[in-house]
């Protein structure tokens, strides 16, 4: 079975978006995975098609109803399906790399795309969502982050990527970021390809990538590196 995701969302036209292309696209147009839109509003059950209300206790903004949101919540996940069920929110565990091939490894996923203030907190409780985030800033809604999210699951998909190779030498894997990588022409702008990588002696330069590697986490994201060895 095929990786199967629905996304949840108050802007169907909005998908597929760029999961249409490259990589994930050509997935997506082979059978690779699927994915299927639900309109939020099609649950609503007044004239308007209302989804939100004022905030209890007050406040700016509006809030996305409980009801209106299970009812599209079950028909898109009825009970038995194995899938999990995310909500794209600020507030979320920061999404990993493990987490990533964790849910690539699994059957698909359910996402709820937030807008407004937010979500109904019972609704999360009663429906066991999940919550993810993308970053420590605020969307307009959680499509964007959404799509993110499965254009970083879908790559890691049996056959999306040409080389399997490919994804253990990324950013994140080992707990390191991705060393520096060059190509021809040989010398650009007087900047020349560092000797060590035409060198022919792969010994050297799975050294001297491993030693660049450690170098930029260290810079860039020291945190990477306390988190792999425990220290502060």
């Amino acid at each position: 079975m095929s990786f199967r995701a629905t996304v949840l969302t108050l802007f169907p036209d909005m998908f597929p978006g760029p999961l249409g292309f490259s990589l994930a696209g050509r997935a997506l147009g082979e059978g690779g995975w699927s994915l299927d839109t639900v309109d939020i509003r099609d649950h609503a059950s007044d004239r308007h098609r209302s989804v939100d209300d004022t905030p209890a206790g007050g406040g700016p903004g509006m809030v996305m109803r409980a009801d209106v949101l299970a009812r599209a919540i079950d028909a898109a996940s009825p009970e038995g399906d194995a899938r999990p069920r995310l909500l794209m929110s600020p507030r979320g565990k920061p999404l990993t790399q493990a987490d990533v091939k964790r849910f690539a490894a699994g059957p698909g996923l359910t996402i709820l795309c937030g807008r407004f203030e937010g979500v109904d907190e019972r609704l999360i409780e009663a429906r066991g969502l999940v919550e993810v985030s993308v970053g420590d800033y605020v969307l307009s809604g959680g499509e964007v982050a959404a799509m993110t999210l499965l254009d970083a699951v879908v790559r890691l998909l049996p056959g999306v990527m040409g080389a399997a190779e490919s994804a253990s030498e990324e950013s994140f894997e080992g707990g390191l970021l991705e060393y520096p990588q060059y190509t021809r022409p040989a010398e650009w702008e007087g900047r020349t390809i560092p000797p060590v990588l035409t060198s022919g002696d792969h010994g050297k330069v799975a050294a001297w990538r491993r030693a660049q590697a450690e170098a930029l986490t260290r810079a860039r994201r020291p945190d990477l590196l306390a988190r792999d060895d425990g220290t502060d």
